[in-house]
């Protein structure tokens, strides 16, 4: 308990108990606390765990529980960027398997491939990097991409994809293809805990971005054009019977 009340001071007690506020039962606020606390951590330590069961009053297995279950709560820290390659089956055939391949080996060490969730680099500190792949990115229309603390980077190469992250490593923020500027990892689980600057100017400096591409909306374009829409529904379309057993 002591442990936990060290590193998670009252500026991110306070924030805690706002998102518990949000919702009619407190423990709802469990999800958007873990990125919280990733926020801080750069990950979801047992000591993150203790602080979001005892704000909540959840045990300590069921926090576990949806800490293990989703991917994007990381158990072990990361670098100050997520780097996640799509090898999902679009993607894959694409190229993104490649992707994953050359990544591994460009940021690995002494002639070993950096594995999945795994750091090149001190965690946390500047141009460190955890590479990870990842199922279905929802961007099939742009493969193959890869995200960056979860802004996107799209119709990536193995060449691009290395002059990326070496451009991390420096110290850059190369401009994503879609979506926010890119931040680094702490400042995104920030705002997917739902926190965000008040100041309006500094609000659209992080947030604002392109968020469409035209191969995204190529299909409704060329419905426009040539005047297609959806059949209209009508009201007194009798439903199927259901075969008796």
């Amino acid at each position: 308990m002591t442990q936990a009340k060290e590193l998670f001071d009252a500026d991110t007690v306070a924030k805690a108990r706002e998102l518990m506020a949000r919702y009619p039962q407190s423990r709802s606020a469990l999800l958007p606390m873990l990125h919280l606390v990733q926020s801080v951590q750069g990950f979801v330590s047992q000591e993150g765990v203790t602080f979001c069961a005892q704000q909540l009053g959840l045990s300590e297995a069921e926090v576990s529980a949806v800490v293990t279950f989703y991917t994007m709560y990381k158990r072990k820290p990361c670098g100050e960027h997520l780097v996640s390659v799509c090898t999902n089956t679009l993607c894959a055939a694409l190229g993104g398997d490649a992707i994953y391949r050359t990544l591994q080996e460009h940021l690995g060490e002494d002639g070993k491939p950096l594995g999945h969730e795994e750091t090149a680099g001190t965690p946390g500190e500047p141009g460190s990097i955890t590479l990870e792949h990842a199922e279905c990115l929802a961007a099939c229309d742009l493969a193959p991409v890869l995200q960056v603390n979860y802004e996107y980077y799209d119709k990536q190469t193995p060449d691009s994809a290395v002059e990326l992250v070496d451009a991390l490593r420096r110290g850059e923020k190369p401009q994503p293809s879609r979506g926010a500027p890119l931040g680094d990892f702490k400042s995104a689980e920030l705002q997917l805990a739902g926190f965000f600057p008040e100041d309006e100017q500094t609000y659209r400096a992080q947030v604002d971005g392109p968020s469409q591409a035209p191969e995204t909306l190529m299909g409704a374009r060329i419905a426009q054009e040539r005047g297609w829409t959806a059949p209209v529904m009508a009201d007194d379309v009798p439903l199927p019977e259901v075969e008796k057993k």
